[in-house]
């Protein structure tokens, strides 16, 4: 799994909108959209942002995804 589909499932198992999301991470829609989707990776500042608004740990993005390279 990514970084963006970790987000994604977490964010959907928490019932948050893309834009919910993104408004309390100060990031756009857009962004949030690109990086579920893989297309941009967050930058450690707005991947901490974003956990703190799922309610994880940084970590929980980042489960798997050094095994998947």
């Amino acid at each position: 799994m990514s970084v963006g589909s970790n987000i994604r499932a977490l964010r959907e198992a928490a019932g948050f909108s893309q834009a919910h999301v993104a408004e309390q991470s100060s990031i756009s829609q857009a962004m949030l959209c690109q990086i579920e989707r893989g297309t941009k990776n967050p930058s450690l500042q707005v991947a901490k942002e974003i956990a703190d608004v799922l309610g994880c740990k940084l970590d929980d993005l980042l489960d798997d995804c050094q095994h998947s390279a």
